[in-house]
Formats: structure tokens, sequence, C-alpha cells
């Protein structure tokens, strides 16, 4: 069977794609620390041949201050390889604004340093009477600010949103990203901006132009932007778990947001992805099978491996992997939200998941 999402692969990603554009917050790192492994695992790719692009949603830092940021970590990231959707914002307005225009900045001086590299005049209030309005996150967002922006838009000002994010990953949990600010001046002035960032094509051309990217994966951990992104663009894609997307979430993925491939963390790009067979009402993957109970799924481990063509995936790419990547094909197969049971076999690992009855 062809399938464009949870694809097999038999040779490991980094022989397949000249750069991986990494999402960065919640598969790079959470908060200011890196998600475990990652420096290494970004050296033997890089050891490999593989080039990165270092892409974040996430206007309120320079590529300057973000380069540093994984260089702390360990990643030896140059400034130019880190894309942002404050530089995808910058190129939207100049190519709609005329060279000089004055420019509404409703974030950080990261996002008015972009501005002004694209030929813009970055203004801080609406008094300045601005043909454009750029907004991206900041920790520092006031009222005031979201006041001069609504003055701004009403006023007709060509409005840019970074990214349309409603959440960034933290620590903590999810907290409030741009997009539940930029709802706030949308839902003030009825008037719906242009999003650069992701999932928008606005993005993707940014990372192709700035890495030179000729057959590029996506990797990302919210199915909402990095992977409908990819998906929207015709790039493969790697979801990682890492960040905000947890296992359910995948099996109610829609079609535009379902993942080439799947793995636990960023290691997913240094090995083989193992195959899912779709057979009788069941998938199996590795050592586990997935059957259509009607109204549930169950998933058993897969106990006469003998010969069946289905051998485990490498311990690298993880038996809960194996597990969840043959529930999710068979709930999109069924086309229902699924209820998921288990054997004595995998229970432990559909806790694991956040899958288990109660959880």
């Amino acid at each position: 069977m062809n399938r464009v999402a949870l694809q097999a692969s038999s040779t490991p990603l980094i022989h397949q794609h000249d750069v991986a554009l990494l999402d960065l917050d919640g598969v790079v790192y959470v908060g200011s620390d890196a998600v475990a492994g990652v420096p290494e695992i970004i050296a033997a790719a890089t050891e490999a041949g593989m080039r990165f692009g270092y892409v974040t949603n996430n206007a309120s830092r320079t590529p300057h201050e973000v380069g540093e940021h994984l260089r702390d970590l360990g990643i030896a990231a140059i400034d130019d390889e880190v894309i942002t959707s404050s530089q995808a914002a910058s190129r939207v307005l100049a190519e709609r604004l005329p060279p000089g225009s004055p420019v509404l900045i409703v974030g950080t001086a990261a996002l008015a340093a972009e501005v002004e590299s694209a030929g813009l005049r970055a203004v801080w209030s609406a008094t300045d009477d601005p043909a454009g309005v750029a907004q991206g996150y900041s920790p520092e967002l006031s009222w005031a600010m979201l006041a001069e922006a609504c003055v701004a838009v009403r006023a007709g000002a060509f409005w840019v949103a970074t990214n349309a994010d409603s959440t960034l990953p933290s620590p903590r949990g999810p907290l409030p990203g741009n997009g539940s600010f930029v709802e706030v001046v949308a839902r003030t002035t009825g008037v719906t901006p242009v999003v650069a960032g992701k999932p928008e094509p606005a993005m993707h051309t940014e990372c192709v132009l700035r890495t030179g990217a000729a057959q590029p994966l996506v990797v990302g951990d919210r199915l909402d932007t990095d992977i409908e992104g990819a998906q929207r663009a015709g790039v493969p894609s790697l979801l990682v778990l890492t960040g905000v997307a947890q296992p359910a979430d995948l099996l109610t993925a829609r079609v535009g947001q379902r993942p080439t491939y799947l793995a636990a963390d960023l290691g997913g790009i240094l090995v083989s992805h193992p195959e899912v067979v779709l057979s009788a009402g069941a998938a199996i993957c590795g050592d586990w099978r997935v059957t259509d109970r009607g109204d549930s799924l169950l998933l058993a481990r897969f106990r006469d491996t003998g010969g069946s063509g289905h051998p485990a995936s490498p311990a690298s790419s993880g038996a809960d992997c194996d597990a969840l990547r043959a529930l999710a094909v068979l709930a999109w197969e069924t086309g229902i939200v699924p209820t998921v049971a288990g054997d004595q076999t995998s229970a432990a690992l559909l806790t694991r998941l956040g899958l288990a009855s109660g959880d």
C-alpha cells in the first residue's frame, strides 16, 4: 500500500535528505534547556553530511541570539542557519510596501531589526501613520502595544503576523503564544492578518532560500504548524514527541496534518523507519498488532514473528513508536476516533503513550 503518511524507510533519513529544517521549541530545546541527546544527534548527523536549518515561529529573538543559545547548548550552529518567522514576515511586508515605508512593530527589537533589514522603517506608535503592522511574540507584550496595533489596522495598515501559534511549549506546560494575542487584535478590528510563519508557504520559501535545500526534511513537534506546513509545501516531515504533539493527537490527526515519519525524538533522523502493514482489519508494525474491534482498537504484541516478514524495528526507533505507528494508521483507515484497549502485553506501553483507559 502506498501511503503518504507514516511511510517506511529502509535507510536512515540522513542518507535521503540534504537539509533537516528543525523546529526549535519542542524539538531542539524546551525553555532554555536542550532536549536530551539532541546536541549529540546533530553532531552525528552533521558528520554524516546532513546540513541543518534552525527554524522557529518565535519572532522574539534575532538569529544571532538564537545562534548563541544553540552554541551554549553545545550545538555548532552558525547564525546564517537560523530562520525566524520575523524574517519571513519582513519579506512579505517588503514585497507589498514601498521601500522606507513605516511599519508598526508589535513585538521585540529583534522583529524591528528584521523589518529594518528588509528596507522598511520600524515605528512604535500608530501616530506615525504606519503603512504596515508586524506582530510577533514578545514576553513583554502589553495592552498598550495591542491597542496601537488595533488603531493602525483599523486605519488600513497591511497587517502581517509572524505566526499564529496559540501556545508555545515551556517546562511549566503550554503558555500563550503569538496567535493568542493576534486573536485579540483580530476580534477587536474584525480584520484577518496575513500569517508569514508555519504553516504558511512564506516560511517554507524563506527556509529553502536561506539553506539552498534540494531534498529538505521538516522536523517538528506540532501537527498544526510544522507538519501541516511541510505537507502544504510538498516536503516530507518527521514528527517528534518531545514538545506539543501527544500520541492521542496523532491518532486523530486530519489528512493535512499527518507526518511522513514518526520518532520519539530527533534521533529519528539517524535510523530507518519500519513499514506498517494493513491486513484484514489489522495493522502490524514491528512487534505490534492493532486490531479493529468496531468500537475500539486493540493493541497486542505480535507474537508469531517467525517468517512473518515483520521484524522489529531498530531499537533506537523504539517499540513505543512502532505501536503508535500501527495505532495511527488503523485509526486513520477506519475513520473513527478510537478508544484504545490493550492486552496484558501492552498495558504498560499504553500508559507510557498516555492512551490507557482513564488517561
